[in-house]
């Protein structure tokens, strides 16, 4: 068995610039019990095989999340009917990657509905427009921070004007939705005060959601909130107010964070790779399998918790009933048994089968976004920066193990094309 403190290195923030190490230790153990300071301790799948095998088994649970508590006010009549009564609405309208079927499924459905081809594919000429915009912002610089000024911006607008937020308010989801992002990190779940304030944030952010599915029921217009607020699916489901709140916010945070990852991460990976770099300039047409790449090596979700409903027996092991279970996407996604000579990287691969967007019921739903916003901006980026170097490698990384990605990632340019 691996050494126990393998998961706390994972963990461990003097780690982020380079996890892979501690993963292929890992993997050594297909599934393993690592010790969390709990008696129960916590079970890890490390190998492409387990965790494809146990995203598909519905004996593991997404329903993660330990019961709302939000923090005492001191005010008698909130802390004994009020707050009560909050948290019981939080436990019974969380985000649907927190729930299980049947409710994950028909929130997904109405989610999927509304994110129609057509809506989709109108994003995407968009995303090429709102790279350019944001190029010929800086156009005069000689250095760019990539995260600031180019990864960030772009998946926020695109996902605020997909759900029909006011230009003027994206501002306000910025501290929301990186607050929020904490809740994928295991430690979270047990801190105190990360979780009041996640709950001082929900609710926050879910007073200005139930304030515009208000005015979108008022006045519809042709975003996906007002599809949501005002329509069923063909099969007759239409969310309530809170399950409609609840799903906004994930996919208002979820469409920030993740793919300031993925094209942050990608930015990175391509400066230490020159020679591709040079080859997505010559060739734009690379970029879907240069992506699809990037999404196996340096994945921006690099684990999801889950749980187990009765025990499970796997590679040689039986996980218990109701276990903490961590499936590290990452590091199956650099299993040799799959991928050969997996930490390289190798835009000319075939037959991915990367774990980048999950898998089975939870496989991300913002997919489509997520891959088109990644290559607008890197095509771009190769297309139009003169001479890019790093100014620090490795960059500054974000706090986060689960969601893993350079805070800032700075870049010296000869100019913008």
């Amino acid at each position: 068995m691996p050494d126990s403190s393998l998961l706390d290195q994972v963990k461990d923030f003097a780690n982020r610039p380079n996890p892979y190490p501690v993963y292929a230790k890992l993997r050594q153990n297909p599934v393993s019990r690592q010790d969390d300071g709990t008696a129960e301790g916590t079970w890890v799948a490390a190998t492409h095989d387990t965790i494809a095998r146990l995203l598909h088994d519905p004996r593991v649970s997404s329903e993660t999340l330990p019961p709302a508590d939000r923090p005492r006010t001191g005010n008698p009549l909130t802390d004994l009917i009020v707050k009560p009564l909050k948290d019981w609405m939080m436990d019974r309208h969380r985000v649907f990657i927190f729930r299980d079927p049947p409710d994950h499924d028909a929130l997904r459905s109405a989610v999927m509905h509304q994110f129609s081809r057509a809506r989709v594919q109108a994003m995407r000429a968009r995303s090429d427009k709102l790279v350019a915009d944001l190029l010929d912002e800086k156009r005069d610089a000689r250095e760019i921070d990539a995260v600031d000024d180019l990864a960030y911006p772009l998946p926020v607008t695109v996902i605020c004007e997909l759900f029909g937020v006011p230009r003027e308010d994206e501002p306000k989801f910025h501290d929301w939705a990186t607050q929020l992002a904490t809740a994928l990190e295991p430690d979270s779940l047990t801190d105190p005060e990360i979780r009041a304030k996640n709950s001082r944030t929900f609710d926050a952010i879910g007073g200005y959601m139930g304030d515009l599915i208000k005015e979108k029921r008022r006045h519809p217009q042709d975003d996906m909130l007002s599809g949501l607020a005002n329509h069923a699916t063909p099969a007759g489901v239409k969310m309530g107010d809170y399950d409609l709140i609840a799903t906004s916010i994930l996919m208002l945070v979820a469409g920030h964070e993740t793919t300031v990852n993925l094209i942050t991460n990608g930015l990175l990976t391509l400066l230490r790779h020159p020679d591709e770099l040079e080859r997505l300039r010559q060739d734009p047409m690379r970029a879907p399998r240069l992506i699809e790449e990037l999404l196996r090596y340096e994945p921006p979700v690099q684990f999801r918790t889950r749980r187990t409903l009765s025990a499970i027996d796997i590679a040689g092991v039986t996980i218990p009933e109701g276990a903490d279970l961590v499936l590290l996407l990452a590091a199956g996604n650099r299993d040799e048994a799959v991928f050969p000579d997996p930490d390289r990287f190798d835009p000319d691969r075939t037959g991915t089968r990367h774990l980048g967007f999950g898998g089975s019921l939870h496989y991300c739903v913002g997919a489509p976004l997520a891959r088109f916003e990644a290559e607008a901006a890197l095509t771009a980026l190769a297309r139009r920066l003169k001479a890019p170097r790093l100014i620090a490698d490795p960059p500054p990384y974000r706090q986060g193990a689960a969601l893993r990605g350079p805070e800032h990632l700075r870049v010296a340019i000869d100019g913008i094309a």
